[in-house]
């Protein structure tokens, strides 16, 4: 690799990009990187990172109404939009700042620049209009908002935008019906926002738990989020009133943003991939086998351009494998099964395994599921209800799937993510003691299946 400027060029400064440049450079390779935007890629500066701050702050507008039942006087409550971007946006560079200091510290030679693939060793660094070459080139240049475009996209907002509002939006249009969605449009709502979320299909997060779906889609009407299903924004119009969104059913609703939530796509455009010979996918992203590795064997890929699995720990995880596979000579394939995640709606989901419409295409199930209405509630007086349910392989009593909706669900999936990936049983859950007082102690306390 002697006769190449770097043994590992990365294009994108992302969470997958940064971890095998870190990594590869920290094994004695020669490594650079190239970020043309932020260094932190979409789940540090734009996405999981920043929302979860989003999320946080807008909880605390029940936090003072339930701390009422509970005895506490809080007073005035009055929030101020540009305080928690200012906070938000403090954090979010302190966080870029240890990414760079993460890949510097180790030798990595950084540049603040576009990069494009010349051939399967060059790349150009835009910036500077200057080639170098590498034994290995890593693409990691994650994923890009996709918005239709109807008569007048150019008005809304994408997720990219939503982060630098300098004003408190009083309402807002929400299109989509994916967890970035559903995210916002509680986020929003608990800062104070009339919201209305827009979906063409009957109801939103497709691919989840209809059950989980279905109690997410009634709490969140509870907290007077607006749900619209079935129906299609055919255009946006400023007409001096905010914007208007003409549906196709006729209908107009009007908002002072229209955030489009309509899906992701691989970022891909522009990069040479096709001069270089790679291999794309139909939707775009790069097509790449078990080891991140594409049909041009210098050239790999890895994170959400290869749409394979869509979140920020594969990424990382994938960037691992494959400098363990490249710079170490032990070939490792990231492992893509029982991967538990949480979606940040209000309330959260837990998610981990299979759908029980999924489940019981292939397998003979027992379905336990509880809705409650946990403690925090019962002072407070809040209209709220928990869902905890496990599906279960009734031959073997394997757990198949663990989905939680309500406080804390994504810490319990976390910790639930670990028995399952190790093979639990239904009868493993049962014999573990509860921990009481809990909504978690639900999980280990249902003893006869609903179905």
């Amino acid at each position: 690799m002697t006769d190449f400027d770097y043994d590992l060029f990365v294009i994108g400064g992302g969470s997958g990009g940064v971890r095998a440049g870190r990594m590869a450079a920290m094994a004695g390779n020669r490594v650079a990187v190239a970020e043309e935007y932020r260094f932190g890629g979409t789940c540090v500066i734009r996405g999981c990172v920043p929302k979860k701050l989003m999320v946080y702050a807008s909880s605390f507008a029940e936090a003072f109404e339930d701390a009422e039942g509970f005895g506490w006087d809080v007073g005035e409550r009055r929030f101020d939009w540009p305080t928690l971007i200012a906070a938000k946006d403090k954090e979010i560079a302190r966080l870029e700042g240890l990414y760079q200091k993460g890949l510097t510290t180790n030798g990595a030679d950084l540049f603040h620049s576009r990069a494009e693939i010349v051939d399967p060793h060059t790349v150009r660094i835009v910036n500077q209009d200057r080639t170098v070459t590498a034994a290995h080139i890593l693409i990691a240049t994650g994923g890009t908002p996709f918005t239709p475009e109807i008569e007048g996209h150019e008005l809304t907002i994408s997720s990219n935008e939503i982060f630098h509002l300098t004003e408190h939006p009083r309402r807002a249009v929400i299109v989509g019906g994916g967890y970035i969605a559903c995210e916002f449009a509680g986020i929003l709502n608990g800062l104070g926002t009339e919201v209305t979320l827009s979906y063409r299909k009957d109801l939103f997060l497709r691919g989840f738990d209809l059950e989980v779906r279905e109690h997410v889609a009634e709490e969140m009407r509870k907290k007077g989020i607006k749900l619209l299903f079935e129906t299609t924004p055919q255009r946006v119009v400023d007409d001096g009133d905010g914007l208007r969104v003409d549906l196709d059913n006729g209908d107009s609703l009007r908002g002072d943003i229209v955030m489009m939530a309509t899906g992701r796509k691989a970022n891909t455009q522009g990069l040479g991939l096709e001069q270089a010979g790679v291999n794309l996918k139909k939707n775009g992203a790069i097509d790449v086998d078990d080891y991140s590795q594409t049909n041009v064997p210098s050239i790999w890929a890895v994170g959400d351009v290869t749409g394979r699995l869509d979140l920020t720990p594969i990424a990382i995880r994938e960037g691992a494998a494959f400098v363990e596979t490249v710079f170490h000579g032990n070939p490792t394939k990231a492992d893509h099964a029982l991967v538990p995640t949480a979606i940040f709606t209000q309330p959260e989901i837990g998610t981990l395994g299979m759908a029980e419409d999924v489940a019981a295409k292939d397998h003979e199930i027992e379905v336990y599921s509880a809705s409650f209405r946990p403690m925090v509630a019962t002072l407070s007086g809040r209209d709220e209800k928990m869902l905890m349910k496990l599906i279960v392989d009734k031959p073997s009593q394997k757990i198949l799937g663990v989905h939680v909706v309500g406080h804390g669900a994504g810490e319990m999936i976390q910790m639930a993510g670990v028995a399952v990936k190790m093979g639990a049983t239904k009868a493993d859950f049962d014999r573990t003691v509860a921990v009481h007082p809990t909504a978690a102690e639900e999980l280990v306390t249902m003893k006869t299946p609903v179905r």
